[in-house]
């Protein structure tokens, strides 16, 4: 069975027709549970997200913050496993029809196997995979797997890549560019930062691929103004925080769906 890339395509491409940029919202599998985390998935999407990132939990997840490794550390504690994740990414694209991404450091997959992973993945569904700690330079095992499943293979630029490095990056890159609004690790912020508007311009220099921000985005008005020069707005750690301050996990469910909801009308006020 092939992945689905080409939905992540036609996803993206429908909300640049719509003339708004797309909502990337990210949570991680296993948390609060597995059910629990599928159930949020969903949720995200009934509030209007057009992508999910399925976060991996891993124990030294170096590019996120306090937040996103609370979240992790309660899905580690709970037993997550790969299989886990796999069956994240099934029932909420199978529920939802919506292109259902993983990220993931790299370390995991090395250890279950590259084909295997990419195997299960595509057959699972899923659209690609987002790899934060994998140099461009040493991917071409992970590539050749991914484009034969049908999966897109998105890297991580940040403010301090250089134009040449760039080029490098989102030549090997598949599916969407993500790029970071800042140098740091993930987690809401007071402000996005004249670095993520400069860093998209100098990306989409190097590619025709659309070009996501992700990393402090955490309210509607935040998702307006990157959306005025972004093609994706990722959010991750204001979903994983309205969940950890919720009294129990229908109250969570209810404030990341309504979370979603405000997000959604950001985007669309570019």
């Amino acid at each position: 069975m092939s992945g689905n890339i080409e939905l992540l395509s036609t996803t993206l491409a429908a909300a640049k027709a719509e003339d708004r940029a797309a909502l990337i919202a990210y949570l991680p599998a296993g948390f609060p549970t597995v059910d629990g985390g599928i159930e949020a998935v969903k949720a995200v999407i009934e509030g209007g997200a057009d992508v999910v990132e399925i976060g991996l939990p891993h124990s030294d997840p170096v590019l996120d913050g306090p937040v996103i490794q609370t979240a992790d550390d309660i899905a580690l504690r709970g037993g997550v496993r790969i299989a886990d994740v796999m069956r994240t990414v099934r029932e909420a694209y199978e529920a939802t029809g919506v292109p259902i991404l993983v990220m993931t450091y790299w370390n995991p997959i090395d250890r279950y196997g590259v084909e295997r992973f990419t195997a299960e993945l595509a057959e699972a569904g899923g659209a690609g995979c987002i790899l934060p700690d994998l140099p461009v330079q040493e991917s071409a095992l992970w590539r050749e797997h991914a484009e034969k499943h049908g999966l897109a293979t998105v890297f991580v630029v940040a403010p301090s890549s250089q134009d040449a490095r760039l080029a490098t990056i989102t030549a090997a890159g598949s599916g969407f560019v993500y790029a970071a609004s800042l140098m740091g690790v993930t987690g809401t912020r007071a402000s996005v930062g004249a670095q993520a508007q400069e860093l998209v311009g100098r990306t989409r220099a190097t590619t025709d691929l659309p070009v996501c921000v992700g990393l402090g985005v955490s309210n509607a008005e935040q998702a307006a103004e990157v959306a005025g020069f972004a093609d994706g707005v990722i959010v991750g750690s204001a979903f994983v925080k309205a969940m950890l301050d919720a009294p129990d996990e229908a109250a969570g469910l209810d404030a990341v769906r309504s979370l979603a909801g405000e997000l959604a009308q950001g985007v669309r006020k570019r």
